[in-house]
């Protein structure tokens, strides 16, 4: 919620306020705070108000001057604490800005998210806690739109072009419950029949999904994916959003106008330009963007040279 940058007894209590203000921007917080331990200065980011203050606010106050307007969901994300695995796996900053992002643009009604973040970055932990907040606080689609308390756990769905990125996914979300956890499977699907619903989160990839059930009475096949209601997903992540999850000439594209009730975040380590340009148009702008050049800078990533 803020950032402090405590300079020595002996220093102007305004000495800090430049590195006040850079680690404020760096981490996505609205009021940061410069000290000597006699004085202090405030800054407010959005506004640019600053100026001596008498005393730190405490957290709660922290919380209402950041956000000013009332909100239940965000209230109830906030609630929940990240699955850590018993501290063993911390998020970096620009991880928890991500899913800060996403969940304050669920918070706020919105239907279709971006997330652009260079390759190596951990979009998968991102997805990962993004389903936990989720699945903790109950939020699903009918209780989202009736403004009722939360009743029931949401259905998502993570979404891949590639087994192995399916796979993965899968893998790292082991802290949920077994019952949760969902494999699409072509082989389990052709041999039951039909697809399941007994789950929570739901993984496949979209050339499954694609497959075909069945033909209809005109003899045109009827792909997996419409043996789901419409409505039935709450949340789908799609993996590489890119590479044709939403790109206008892609049949893939189907999938996802399919699901069109459900809040839809893609994922991409691709910046804007023009061959996926499309990607933009239906997502919107990203909430969040993380390049290969800030992940070299913070040194989470190498140059590939």
């Amino acid at each position: 919620l803020a950032v402090i940058e405590a300079k020595a007894w002996g220093k102007p209590h305004t000495e800090g306020v430049g590195q006040a203000k850079a680690y404020a921007a760096k981490l996505a917080v609205r009021h940061t705070y410069s000290t000597n331990g006699q004085a202090i200065y405030g800054i407010d980011m959005a506004t640019g108000a600053e100026g001596d203050v008498a005393a730190f606010p405490t957290p709660d106050e922290l919380w209402h001057l950041t956000f000013a307007e009332a909100n239940a969901w965000r209230d109830r994300f906030a609630a929940v604490p990240f699955e850590d695995r018993g501290g063993t796996w911390q998020g970096r900053y620009y991880q928890d800005i991500a899913i800060g992002r996403v969940l304050d643009a669920i918070a706020d009604g919105r239907d279709r998210i971006l997330l652009t973040l260079a390759t190596g970055t951990g979009k998968t932990f991102i997805a990962f806690q993004l389903a936990w907040k989720l699945f903790q606080s109950r939020w699903n689609l009918a209780d989202r739109d009736s403004g009722a308390e939360p009743a029931r756990r949401p259905r998502i769905l993570f979404l891949a072009d590639r087994n192995i990125l399916a796979d993965q996914a899968y893998n790292a979300f082991s802290a949920f419950p077994d019952d949760a956890l969902v494999r699409i499977a072509p082989d389990e699907m052709r041999r039951k029949g039909k697809v399941p619903k007994n789950g929570s989160i739901f993984f496949t990839i979209f050339q499954t999904f694609m497959s075909a059930s069945k033909v209809d009475e005109k003899g045109h096949p009827v792909p997996w994916f419409g043996e789901y209601p419409p409505d039935f997903f709450d949340f789908i992540v799609i993996d590489e959003c890119h590479r044709g999850g939403a790109n206008d000439e892609s049949n893939w594209r189907g999938i996802l106008e399919y699901f069109a009730p459900a809040v839809q975040l893609g994922l991409t380590a691709t910046p804007k330009r023009k061959d996926n340009v499309d990607t933009y148009a239906y997502f919107g702008e990203p909430v969040f963007v993380y390049s290969l050049k800030d992940g070299i800078n913070d040194g989470y990533l190498t140059p590939f040279r």
